[in-house]
């Protein structure tokens, strides 16, 4: 049973693997295949014996009947005598094997070991086409029970485990199904190297172990002699290309801890590929298990950034610093901190170069000079990304000839979006008129102009030298609002980079406690931006006391509470879950019904992200909370739990909540629209998983709930952030005209996010189209200015998809700040449409360049030809296949799209990382000659 649930497991990496497998059955085994299919044969030598008498036709004379039924009889005879159809050859051959098993039945033993000697030479160098049973195994179908009783017969003797040998062989084609005679005879054979039979021999011994292990195991008996054998048929599945096999044998005799032993240069990657490539489909514990032995096979071979790569992907912070403690090569060390920055994991070194590495220090630097390559410097304003003279608006109704203050927010956003990271734009730096950019502050309202202040934070994002000079100057304003903003501006500057001081708490630790609301909650905020994923405990210090005291209001509250999941997501071994807990009990029910409880949820659940049943008891906990807030948090943190895993019970449970019909009035439904993002969370990084939500987001669609319905789109964008699919797109595109207003605003947003970072064209055609269709519907002529500022987002250089490193991790702070502002859609009319619409700039953790920058030994920019193409997936594929498809050639710096991998195109470099993407050290191959030199 457990080998079907197996291979079901891997149908998808093992349809891959089987054909190659067919074809070089015969290439491997030296010129001795056995047979191709047990069963295939079992069959055939069934159909030989089977003699059929015509079904009676009414409508035949007597005479008729007969005829046929003679003809039949003829036909049958023929069957029985094959003699009369086969060649001299194949009679001579047939012959001679009768007279084998003749000898071996008598009683001169000095016969027995010389006609065992002739039909073992006969069996093996037998050749035969690859759709056909080779013919001494044919011809030895009727004497196989006789053979059997030949062996019984015999006393103990080197002859009787040879004839063991042969019968295990012959088995695989003619014992009775369920006995498992092949491997009953082989463990009383000879102990010879079981390859010598062939390939299938192989292959159909290890599915009769994994059989008899699973019934021994029932039984609770011994299986040593099944282990022993099995590690004695791994190394020949190593050696011939049938890694695949290897590792589902021992993953059934639950031993894939014995695998690296076996390993070598040659064939470790091929292995690790496929184990790596099995995780999503396994269930806990053997989904662990994989992960730990492809890390120890790479350890053991010395490939530090592939073993760092899985430890991260284990969430294991003792595997990580040991990996990267134990990397000996000074530059090596620094391409595996450059891989723990974009993860955003702090390691304190003393090492100045390696701290930049592991700190991001130059990322704003190589940003720049990548802005420089591709000649995108030049800011651009609003008007340029929104192009209205496109639009088809009658003039008077123009969106660019009316100048209100929820434009000019829109303009701020775009403006920011647009220009983040580049340092200039035309609304905000201006430098010709120092005063310019302070008039745009005041174009905004009130809270307007704390997201215009903050919106400096994103033009500067990462350069946090210059950025606290341009918002410097704001913190001593006397209006609150814009103070608030730079102090915000202060937190997001400082996002995803570390500097030799921690400027943002520093600058912000002081407004946390003392201000009023709006200060204190921007300082919050900020604090939990610029350390997002750094868990550190004096933050939590810090913060703990503002969540824990209810005379507080909410929102202040709920606010630290997000800050404090963002900086220790998926780091809950702390005080933060009990403080959040223990504070949603002590509350009253009219304040837990503000909707800035949410974040309340949020918080705690980003704790546990990734953490799978470490979160159970917390769930349990959360349960006995009997306001609504407890589902609510309850389903966040399963959703958050299993995020990336694929896990397929997880889904259906969200959907099991999809399925309830509330009463609007009487029962709050807002864990139905959590729910709905769990399904894309949960599959989100599997392509598999992805296909069948988008299937299930249609039903959703077409039967849920309103709650549900405001939901989907924004699942649809948090699953394809950063990725245009076409099909993904119109279906956007259809929601974003729905009758129901929050419907659309959910779907005009989440084309947004889909698109971010890529400049698409047919997208940006979609979203002017839509800004003409709402251009008298503020709300919603808002959100489509909002949608094309992140299409556009730093001119088409950056990212916001969570994934990275060829899709394999993922960044829990991007999916911390993604999640932040998706949720705050689940009640946008008080968020993101009333006040609150600063919380949009929680995707600057999320942002990230999409570039292949190579570097030289002394981190320098060094140009590197590569070829950038379509992903291709090779597991378990023969040979060596082409890892891109389509691809073209550039010289670094190059942008990579979502679905792209680049690969060195001359051997002139040698790369230290294993993956070309984001930062790449290179080093001179010494071996490569020019052919011009």
């Amino acid at each position: 049973m457990k080998r079907a649930v197996t291979c079901l497991r891997h149908l998808s990496l093992l349809s891959q693997v089987a054909r190659p497998q067919f074809t070089r059955a015969n290439q491997l085994t030296d010129g001795l295949p056995i047979t191709l299919y047990a069963t295939a044969l079992r069959t055939m030598a069934k159909e030989d014996v089977k003699t059929t008498a015509p079904a009676k036709d009414p409508e035949l004379s007597e005479k008729d009947q007969a005829n046929e039924t003679k003809a039949a009889k003829n036909k049958n005879d023929k069957k029985d005598k094959p003699e009369d159809e086969l060649s001299e050859e194949d009679l001579q051959l047939k012959s001679e094997l009768e007279m084998l098993v003749e000898r071996l039945k008598e009683d001169n033993t000095d016969l027995h070991r010389p006609a065992l000697d002739s039909l073992c030479t006969l069996i093996r160098t037998s050749t035969s086409s690859m759709t056909s049973v080779p013919k001494p195994l044919k011809f030895l179908r009727p004497h196989y029970h006789a053979l059997e009783e030949v062996h019984e017969s015999w006393p103990e003797s080197d002859n009787k485990h040879f004839l063991a040998d042969i019968l295990s062989v012959l088995a695989m084609t003619y014992s009775d199904e369920g006995k498992n005679e092949s491997l009953k005879y082989r463990l009383i054979g000879t102990n010879e190297e079981a390859g010598l039979w062939g390939h299938e021999y192989v292959r159909h011994l290890s599915t009769e172990i994994g059989q008899v292990y699973a019934q021994r195991i029932e039984q609770e008996q011994s299986t040593d002699d099944l282990l022993k054998l099995a590690l004695e048929i791994v190394p020949f599945f190593l050696k011939h290309n049938a890694e695949a096999d290897a590792v589902d044998l021992l993953l059934e005799l639950e031993a894939i801890d014995q695998l690296p032993q076996f390993i070598d240069k040659d064939t470790y990657a091929r292995v690790c590929l496929y184990m790596v490539s099995c995780v999503p489909l396994l269930v806990p514990p053997d989904d662990s298990a994989f992960l730990r032995t492809a890390h120890t096979i790479y350890r053991k071979l010395d490939k530090f950034p592939e073993a760092l790569t899985l430890a991260i992907k284990l969430g294991d912070r003792e595997m990580i610093d040991d990996d990267f403690e134990s990397c000996t090569d000074p530059l090596l060390k620094k391409q595996l901190a450059f891989l723990l920055a974009r993860q955003q994991i702090y390691i304190e070194v003393e090492d100045a170069g390696l701290a930049d590495c592991l700190n991001n220090t130059h990322l704003s630097e190589h940003f720049i000079s990548l802005a420089r390559e591709l000649d995108v410097l030049e800011p651009k304003t609003p008007e340029d990304i929104y192009k209205s003279h496109l639009e088809n608006i009658r003039t008077g109704y123009s969106s660019g000839s009316v100048d209100s203050a929820r434009q000019n927010l829109a303009s701020t956003f775009v403006n920011a979006f647009v220009n983040g990271g580049f340092g200039k734009d035309k609304l905000m730096t201006t430098e010709d008129d120092s005063n310019s950019n302070a008039s745009w502050i005041y174009k905004n309202k009130d809270h307007g102009m704390l997201s215009a202040t903050a919106s400096l934070g994103l033009i500067h994002l990462w350069d946090v030298e210059n950025g606290l000079t341009a918002v410097d100057k704001y913190l001593y304003s006397n209006e609150d609002n814009i103070k608030a903003g730079a102090l915000l501006a202060i937190g997001m500057l400082n996002s995803g980079v570390r500097g030799d001081g921690d400027y943002a708490y520093a600058l912000l630790k002081d407004s946390v406690d003392e201000g009023n609301d709006t200060c204190r909650i921007a300082s919050i905020f900020g604090i939990g931006l610029a350390n997002a994923g750094s868990a550190r405990e004096d933050l939590a210090e810090h913060l703990l006391p503002i969540v824990s005291d209810t005379s507080l209001s909410m929102d202040l509250s709920a606010i630290a509470a997000l800050a404090l999941g963002l900086i220790f997501v998926g780091s809950y071994e702390n005080d933060v879950p009990s403080t959040i807990i223990q504070t949603m009990m002590e509350r009253e029910d009219s304040q837990l019904n503000d909707p800035w409880s949410r974040y309340l949820s949020l918080g705690l659940a980003l704790l546990y992200l990734g953490k799978q049943d470490a979160a159970d008891a917390t769930v349990e906990t959360v349960k006995t909370i009997e306001h609504p807030i407890g589902k609510q948090t309850e389903v966040l943190l399963e959703v958050l739990a299993y995020a990336g895993t694929g896990n397929v019970l997880k889904v259906q449970t969200m959907l099991h909540h999809c399925n309830d019909h509330l009463n609007k009035e009487k029962d709050d439904d807002l864990h139905q629209a959590y729910a709905v993002l769990g399904v894309a969370l949960i599959a989100m990084g599997d392509d598999i998983g992805t296909e069948m939500s988008l299937r299930t987001f249609n039903h959703l669609m077409h039967y849920g709930e309103p709650v549900i319905r405001r939901a989907v789109p924004l699942a649809l964008g948090l699953m394809c952030t950063s990725n245009p699919l076409l099909p993904v797109l119109d279906t956007l595109s259809k929601y974003s005209h729905d009758n129901d207003s929050d419907v659309a605003i959910s779907a005009i947003f989440a084309m947004g996010l889909v698109g971010a970072g890529t400049n698409n064209a047919r997208l940006a055609q979609m979203l002017r189209q839509l800004a003409s269709y709402y251009h008298k519907e503020p709300n919603s002529l808002f959100l489509v200015r909002i949608a094309q500022g992140l299409l556009h987002m730093g001119k088409g250089t950056m990212t916001i998809n969570p994934y990275h490193t060829d899709r394999q991790l993922m960044s829990p702070a991007a999916v911390a700040g993604l999640l932040t502002s998706i949720i705050a859609f689940t009640d946008a009319k008080t968020f993101i449409l009333g006040k609150n619409h600063w919380l949009l700039y929680s995707i600057a953790t999320a942002m990230y360049p999409r570039f292949l920058i190579t570097l030289d030994e002394n981190l320098e920019p060094v140009a590197a030809t590569v070829r950038v193409g379509q992903a291709v997936d090779v597991v378990g594929q023969a040979g060596r296949p082409k890892t891109i498809t389509g691809f073209q050639t550039h010289s670094t710096p190059v942008l990579l799209a979502h679905s792209e991998r680049a690969e060195l195109a001359t051997e002139k470099y040698i790369s230290l990382a294993h993956v070309l993407e984001g930062f790449v050290i290179l080093k001179r191959n010494p071996d490569y000659m020019e052919e011009d030199e």
